[in-house]
């Protein structure tokens, strides 16, 4: 008995092996997953199995993988989306809010690759590289002539941070090498930050990443140093990103414990996310600027800032996306955004328009819809609304079901794409003829020594216009004669863009933003002080 008792563990063990072993045997091959397999394979995962054992003819069966997922997909929410791990970094890199690159923006004009702009302090900067330089080589591969494409140079410049890259450039008709070392380049939230005037500052926001409200803070304190009373917050064309950041530029905003936004799903208990610090701007008057492609995060904000009655909402209605994405990193590098809640509005309003499951193309045409209908002409008054009523805190009524709508409307302005002047941007035209007139110029346009000097003090507009006016005959446009609202708004853009070329993105906005009507309608309605409650009543 005891010999028995001392071999029995053993014999369990060869018994138990044996049958696993029998029962894998007995198990069908085709979907078989182990020895654990305790449910039947779905049919999706047998037929591609099948096709990659027993079709005809070779299959890419990561390019078909990928269509049977976008498939599912596609009978999900317009949300829901599939990433193949080719295009995840880039998308990635954008919600980080950096890349590892060589610090440089450049525009391909007639097949050559002109530096336009050489990121202060980084490392194109330390090794010698100016504005007016023209790639040549990169490395061993040359890059001027026909067939060279904005792709292609990317993939060459940027690499690992602290490697080195060679770059042959022409500068004076002159070739010169330079050895670059990569380094984390900036992907910067905020566009422009800047004083109005004495009491009045003006922020935009491009989008929420990891580095988003870091950003929004430095530009905000600098403000308040300098005399910040009011602020115009712009996140027109700003399409989301990271809850998050959003969540904490409210907290800013709002006092208490007041709650900022909740989520909720089906496999999703409910979250809310409210104020949980003393925020650096709650007293101090506000306006948003929001328009049709103001979305997800973008909304939040704007949304928990109208609940509260904390700011003014100028523009047009907001996208209308409320959905809440959670990201899954799949086996072979891709991921899948995957839609698990909704988001709500402090009094519980749905951000989301409505959908159909099986139709995304007329979700992605809504926007089109309202061009058609003429609600961006005109708008959505209280009197024609198809949203859910629902009262703010202060007693006023705002709308759900569709983005947020403002409660100061500003129309679209459909002078702005005329066919006289859409050649000329479709083309990149303009674009290089700013760059051109730059380079020939800049003793002349070193003189100033900021955008608003620039805008205030740049008497040479009639040389510019003629000077454009030749150029775009070169091209076959004529744009001598064109109507005086034309005119006008292609001196203006011009005007623009040579500040964006001798101050980057924050000089673009600080002089195109002097002849925008929706800032300007926020300058006016800032300068009212009127409570968003009495605002209601006067509109």
């Amino acid at each position: 008995m005891k010999k028995l008792q001392v071999w029995l563990p053993l014999l369990f063990a060869i018994v138990m092996i044996f049958g696993m072993l029998i029962g894998y045997r007995l198990y069908p091959n085709i979907g078989n997953n182990g020895f654990f397999k305790t449910s039947r394979r779905i049919p999706v995962h047998q037929v591609l199995d099948l096709v990659n054992q027993r079709y005809v003819d070779p299959v890419n069966m990561d390019s078909l993988g990928d269509e049977a997922i976008e498939g599912m997909l596609s009978h999900l929410d317009p949300h829901s989306v599939f990433i193949p791990a080719t295009d995840l970094g880039e998308i990635n890199e954008d919600l980080e809010g950096n890349f590892e690159g060589i610090g440089v923006e450049f525009q391909i004009f007639d097949d050559t690759v002109n530096v336009t702009n050489v990121l202060a302090d980084g490392p194109s900067d330390k090794a010698g590289l100016k504005v007016g330089d023209k790639f040549v080589k990169v490395n061993d591969s040359i890059v001027a002539g026909d067939g060279i494409t904005s792709e292609k140079i990317k993939k060459l410049l940027r690499g690992p941070g602290a490697s080195s890259v060679s770059a042959t450039v022409l500068r004076n008709n002159r070739q010169q090498k330079f050895i670059i070392v990569r380094g984390s380049i900036p992907l910067p939230s905020i566009d422009a930050a800047y004083m109005i005037d004495k009491s009045t500052g003006y922020i935009r926001i491009n989008k929420f990443s990891e580095t988003t409200h870091r950003e929004f803070v430095e530009a905000l304190e600098k403000l308040q140093q300098t005399g910040l009373k009011k602020l115009i917050l712009d996140l027109r064309e700003n399409g989301g990103g990271i809850l998050g950041e959003a969540v904490d530029i409210a907290d800013d905003f709002l006092d208490d414990e007041k709650l900022i936004v909740y989520t909720q799903g089906l496999h999703s208990q409910k979250t809310e996310y409210r104020c949980v610090r003393e925020g650096l701007f709650e007293k101090g008057k506000l306006v948003l600027l929001v328009d049709e492609r103001t979305a997800s995060a973008s909304e939040i904000l704007t949304g928990a800032l109208q609940d509260w009655d904390r700011a003014i909402i100028i523009g047009r209605r907001t996208f209308g996306k409320g959905l809440v994405q959670e990201q899954y990193q799949l086996s072979d590098g891709s991921a899948l955004r995957l839609t698990i809640a909704r988001y709500y509005t402090p009094i519980g309003r749905s951000i989301q328009k409505p959908y159909n499951k099986n139709d995304h193309e007329a979700y992605n045409e809504e926007l089109l819809k309202r061009f058609h209908d003429g609600e961006v002409l005109h708008g959505d008054t209280l009197l024609n609304h198809n949203g859910i009523p629902y009262r703010t805190k202060g007693g006023r009524i705002v709308y759900g079901g569709g983005g947020i709508t403002p409660d100061v409307f500003v129309p679209f302005d459909t002078a702005t794409i005329s066919k006289n002047l859409t050649s000329m941007y479709v083309s990149g035209m303009l674009a290089r003829f700013v760059y051109l007139y730059f380079i020939q110029n800049q003793t002349e346009l070193s003189q100033f020594k900021s955008a608003s000097d620039f805008e205030a003090n740049f008497h040479g507009e009639q040389r510019l216009w003629q000077s454009l006016v030749a150029y775009a005959a070169k091209d076959t446009i004529n744009i001598q004669n064109i109507p005086p609202h034309d005119k006008l708004i292609l001196q203006q853009q011009t005007k623009a863009l040579l500040a964006r070329q001798m101050w980057q993105i924050d000089g673009y906005f600080e002089v195109a933003n002097s002849y925008d009507p929706v800032v300007k309608k926020a300058i006016e309605v800032i300068g009212n002080d009127l409570a968003p409650q009495q605002l209601a009543q006067k509109h």
